[in-house]
């Protein structure tokens, strides 16, 4: 019986050594699982807040590339402009010495010279007028120091005190920017 007894006994401590461990595994999973929980919910708002942070950079890149390319056209059209009036600009002399040409006395024989001048004179006339080009034209208007030069002083028979009596040279504008100050003669006050 005592052999009886002794197996029992053992079964017993087997049995109560194998409940042991099955609690000890059961303990540890549930501990594992609520660190793998607290990991991962920090993991998750630590990858939660990087992904906004990276979110607010990429706008603010986004939005500092638009204001590049906002100031890089404006500056490319201010340049644009800038070369249209730098050209339109020298091209006056071309224009003034063509005006000066059709203004001097016709030669006999030269009709042909002449029905060339016009025409390019024309054509020079309208590429002015396609670029938005005027002639300053203010005689017998008051003289205005920001439109024309005053290089002459006229005399009080010649018109009103501080008005344009005589247009020297043509001055033109283009949009709102003087490519050339008009030289007039001017009223004295």
């Amino acid at each position: 019986m005592l052999k009886k007894k002794g197996k029992k006994s053992r079964m017993n401590e087997q049995e109560l050594n194998q409940q042991e461990l099955e609690n000890a595994e059961t303990a540890a999973e549930e501990t594992t699982e609520e660190t793998l929980e607290a990991i991962d919910v920090s993991a998750l708002k630590a990858a939660a807040a990087k992904g906004e942070e990276y979110l607010a950079l990429a706008q603010r890149v986004q939005a500092d590339f638009d204001n590049f390319r906002r100031r890089n056209e404006s500056v490319r059209t201010d340049a644009y402009h800038e070369g249209q009036r730098m050209v339109a600009t020298a091209m006056l002399a071309v224009l003034d010495n063509l005006e000066r040409a059709l203004a001097a006395p016709a030669v006999e024989g030269d009709a042909g010279l002449r029905t060339g001048l016009e025409m390019t004179h024309k054509q020079m006339v309208a590429a002015y007028e396609k670029l938005g080009v005027k002639a300053i034209d203010r005689l017998g208007e008051k003289f205005d120091p920001n439109l024309e030069e005053a290089i002459l002083q006229g005399s009080a028979d010649e018109g009103e005190p501080g008005t344009v009596c005589m247009v020297l040279q043509k001055g033109y504008t283009m949009g709102d920017f003087v490519l050339r100050h008009a030289m007039v003669k001017v009223v004295a006050d």
